[in-house]
């Protein structure tokens, strides 16, 4: 028997892969969703006490398939529709495979899912929604938090990107470079809000983290020549080499010049400096390689005051030209900083103020840089203005209490 909670992480990581067989096979995809939502219920309800199944994913695609076809044969029409979708699917395919990690990437039904959520007649960002929806199982709220939008508008998108896949059957990409740089965007937005929570109680949800550098991994093996997609691989990997060292034993918020680097996982840390060591060896350069770049430069340091800093400046210069986003723009404010000092850092801040109207982050930079730059009280309010705005709970908690020593009149500094 089974702890709820370790049936709750099995269902959570099989429920993309099931879903992702029933919209191949059916193109249903409300249909199919709600299947889904059924079987996972009725594992929750009954493996607890039952037991988990050999193959917990078969078992879920049986009772999800009875249910969706129970749902598609109430109506005549639908009934017609399946009965020649089955006819022209092989009579294996719904034959689960056995349990290990041997599959054929081309037979990974979560990545096959991916790559419908990010079909071509989609826009953009409903490409984004639905596959953070879909495949990263994140809830419409946050989805709409991360975008910065009302949930119910959030809601309208997927819905109405739902009825334009409708009856899709869908396999493998004919265009892999027309979907590429969404999948792979899609993919970064899964592994960052599994690595930092844009809400909630926790600061990390280790198992979008996971599941996003699964799917990585799924795509490198793929495509293996592709620079960007063996980027994205590293820049996951690095980043989520110092996952253990970012909380403390109460769940709280570890900054990364004050982390123990002992913690770090250096198997990741050596799989990630080889492969963007390979792709920046081609000289393609990518946003995603020199991301990985930047990470792999903090990775090997030493400590934070062996931090090749004027190097991580340099490759932030060749990303913003390539994505010149507010977002890198404000990390790069940081780099210039560390370079040149804090003064230096807010003046680039002041020129993004009026681009990053909403969210946390450029007040919780300003805060460290104005306490680096030696203004106590500005940083104090700065810290306070942040903790506001932001919706995780530890961020809250690493702000306040970074106001509040201020408001002791402490000399501590902190270095971000």
């Amino acid at each position: 028997m089974r702890r709820t909670s370790e049936v709750e992480d099995l269902l959570r990581l099989h429920a993309p892969q099931v879903l992702g067989a029933l919209v191949r096979r059916y193109g249903h995809f409300d249909a199919a969703e709600d299947a889904v939502q059924e079987a996972l219920l009725a594992a929750a309800g009954r493996w607890p006490e039952s037991g988990v199944p050999d193959n917990p994913r078969g078992w879920l695609i049986r009772v999800a398939s009875r249910r969706l076809t129970d749902a598609l044969r109430s109506d005549q029409a639908r009934r017609l529709r399946e009965e020649k979708a089955a006819a022209l699917t092989p009579p294996d395919a719904f034959t689960a495979p056995p349990p290990g990690p041997d599959r054929a990437p081309s037979e990974d039904d979560t990545l096959t899912l991916l790559f419908l959520c990010c079909h071509p007649d989609l826009p953009p960002p409903a490409q984004i929604a639905l596959t953070l929806r879909a495949v990263g199982g994140l809830t419409t709220a946050e989805i709409a938090r991360a975008h910065l939008v009302p949930e119910a508008t959030m809601a309208q998108r997927i819905s109405r990107a739902k009825q334009r896949v409708k009856g899709t059957r869908f396999s493998r990409p004919d265009h892999w470079e027309e979907r590429l740089p969404t999948v792979l965007h899609t993919l970064y937005l899964i592994f960052n809000e599994g690595y930092t929570a844009t809400s909630g109680a926790s600061l990390q949800r280790a198992e979008l983290a996971g599941e996003a550098i699964r799917l990585a991994r799924t795509m490198h093996r793929l495509l293996p020549g592709d620079c960007e997609v063996t980027g994205l691989l590293a820049l996951m990997l690095l980043t989520d080499a110092r996952r253990a060292a970012r909380t403390g034993a109460g769940g709280e918020l570890i900054p990364l010049d004050e982390q123990d680097r002992g913690l770090w996982d250096k198997a990741a840390i050596e799989e990630g400096v080889a492969l963007v060591t390979w792709a920046l060896f081609q000289r393609r350069f990518g946003p995603y390689q020199l991301r990985a770049a930047i990470a792999a430069v903090h990775d090997e340091a030493d400590s934070p005051d062996s931090t090749d800093w004027p190097e991580i400046l340099g490759l932030y210069d060749v990303l913003v030209h390539l994505v010149p986003s507010p977002v890198e723009r404000l990390n790069r404010a940081v780099a210039i900083a560390m370079v040149h000092g804090p003064k230096a850092g807010l003046a680039e801040l002041d020129l993004l103020a009026s681009e990053l109207t909403t969210g946390h982050r450029l007040d919780s930079v300003r805060a460290h840089l104005l306490e680096r730059a030696g203004d106590p009280e500005a940083a104090r309010a700065a810290y306070e203005s942040a903790a506001a705005k932001t919706l995780s709970l530890p961020e809250q908690r690493y702000l306040r209490a970074r106001a509040a020593r201020l408001g002791d009149n402490t000399d501590d500094v902190v270095r971000d």
